[in-house]
């Protein structure tokens, strides 16, 4: 396996990590990333069988498990009954109760709400520049998972800060104070949850805090921990990705000159998804010793599985560096795959292709008023900011 070298802070890798990928693919299906002292997947075979080989998870070996820094305690509490971080028998229990209330008939009902809120967005823009990350792309989807979720969306503010500053603990970026607002948004998050649940215990409604409880209470064993958990999980999670890729193709749609509507939406956002993803590494611990594509894991040993790698590999996608989506659609890798795909892929698509048309349809002389430039994210890819100008 070749090693290579990268610092995934470096001001030209936050731009544009794709170069660095190329060189890692020279090496073949595996390559040793040094900064992150870990194997890394890179083409889409590699990928793509790992995300769904049962001998890699995420939970790592208990008998592994590091000790918790006292500070970082409050995080790791909420950690600790996160589907996210969890394999079967736990995982199987907590999707199964999320499933059964994030249904495909709900979530399609959801689809005049999100054209309404797309429309009303657009008219509150100002004249003349107007940033879009939080005018339209952060908007969207974080009142969308509040409304589904039966939480006000008059706290969508205060729940993005929240969810910000825990996601950043994933950054390369992070440090003592970022680990230290992790925990103090954790620690408020739960509070707030906790006494939203008890609330709705007192009040049922038609919303899926609701049906969690329900299950909850039909014997499912949801504990309270493990319902603030999934709540933060799907709050967190049902926005921060859909964020970055609504960002990242509108700046790919202006930038390449692409229209999308309503007709072409589904194949225009599966490239969006492919061409520029929001999410680029996601981890998985071997659980037995294991040989797989020339090297041998022992148990313990991580594995960086590179999404936005294997969805430029040239095995797969003639000229992929292109945005083109004419391209029959095909697997790309960006909401993962196996027993952790994302169960809010569906949500997901539904607000791309709904919202990136009407903003595109409203605004038919949209541009760009200022290069974007992205943000020091990494593992996360999205922008900083997104100014354009509507006319």
């Amino acid at each position: 396996m070749m090693a290579f070298s990268q610092d995934p802070t470096a001001p030209q890798f936050v731009q544009d990590p794709y170069p660095f990928y190329e060189t890692m693919r020279t090496g073949g299906d595996l390559a040793f990333w040094q900064e992150y002292a870990m194997p890394c997947a890179v083409s889409h075979r590699a990928v793509s069988a790992l995300l769904r080989d049962r001998r890699f998870g995420r939970e790592i070996p208990p008998e592994m498990a590091p000790d918790i820094a006292p500070h970082l305690a409050p995080f790791y509490a909420v950690e600790a009954h996160s589907m996210l971080e969890l394999e079967p028998p736990r995982h199987t229990r907590l999707r199964g109760l999320v499933l059964r209330a994030f249904t495909t008939r709900r979530i399609k009902a959801l689809a005049p709400e999100i054209a309404q809120l797309s429309h009303e967005l657009v008219d509150s823009f100002p004249d003349g520049p107007v940033d879009l990350l939080p005018a339209f792309c952060a908007p969207l989807p974080v009142i969308v998972i509040c409304r589904l979720l039966g939480v006000p969306e008059s706290h969508a503010d205060q729940l993005l800060a929240w969810s910000n500053a825990m996601v950043a603990i994933y950054q390369a970026r992070r440090d003592r104070a970022i680990e230290e607002g992790a925990a103090q948004a954790a620690q408020e998050f739960s509070a707030f949850l906790s006494d939203y649940i008890e609330t709705r215990r007192k009040h049922p409604a038609d919303d899926l805090i609701t049906h969690l409880i329900a299950a909850e209470e039909a014997g499912e064993k949801l504990s309270t921990p493990e319902l603030i958990t999934t709540c933060i999980l799907l709050l967190n999670a049902g926005h921060e990705a859909t964020v970055h890729t609504m960002g990242n193709g509108i700046k790919t749609l202006l930038e390449t000159g692409t229209s999308i509507t309503a007709d072409t939406a589904e194949p225009v956002v599966e490239e969006i998804l492919r061409f520029d993803p929001p999410l680029h590494m996601f981890t998985r611990y071997a659980y037995e010793e294991v040989e797989v594509f020339g090297h041998t894991f022992e148990r313990g040993d991580q594995v960086a599985l590179m999404l936005a790698a294997a969805n430029r590999d040239p095995a797969v996608w003639a000229d992929p560096a292109r945005f083109d989506p004419a391209r029959p659609i095909s697997a790309n890798t960006s909401f993962g795959a196996g027993l952790h795909f994302c169960v809010g892929a569906p949500l997901a698509r539904l607000e791309l292709q709904i919202g990136l048309p009407i903003l595109f349809e409203r605004l038919p002389h949209l541009r760009l008023a200022a290069p974007p430039q992205f943000a020091n994210l990494y593992h996360f890819h999205g922008l900083e900011r997104l100014e354009v100008r509507a006319g």
